[in-house]
């Protein structure tokens, strides 16, 4: 069994739009990392997608133009907050809600809404091995 999440922290925003209640932000370049149950050994990968929340309505205004890279933020799925990372895959309805910073600027994006899903797409590549701590 594999456990995967996005790195928030450094993971690139090609775009962020939100017309018809939906807010989608596009990873161009998302940070996955990788673990192995039963193992210390991690991996890095990158791969592109989307975060897509549903019956979005933003809270910090318009949203900002890309490309960004994101400084990390909160996910909120209902009672849990993932904090700099999203699970994959992630697919919840509910109370969601997205904070995110980027990078060379004081902006956030903030959200709210009733469903959000992961979409990836592209193949993943591989980028390095992350040997264990101890």
């Amino acid at each position: 069994m594999e456990s995967s999440s996005i790195e928030l922290p450094g993971s690139e925003i090609g775009a962020v739009s939100h017309r018809d209640g939906y807010l989608c932000i596009y990873f161009s370049r998302a940070y996955i990392v990788k673990t192995m149950t039963g193992s210390y050994e991690r991996t890095r990968w990158r791969q592109s997608g989307n975060l897509v929340m549903e019956d979005a309505e933003i809270e910090s205004g318009p949203p900002p133009e890309g490309p960004l890279v994101c400084d990390g933020g909160d996910i909120d799925d209902n009672i849990f907050t993932y904090r700099d990372m999203i699970p994959v895959p992630l697919a919840t309805r509910g109370r969601t809600r997205c904070d995110l910073g980027f990078r060379g600027t004081d902006r956030r994006l903030v959200a709210e809404g009733t469903a959000l899903r992961l979409e990836m797409t592209d193949v993943p590549k591989y980028i390095e091995h992350i040997p264990s701590a101890g």
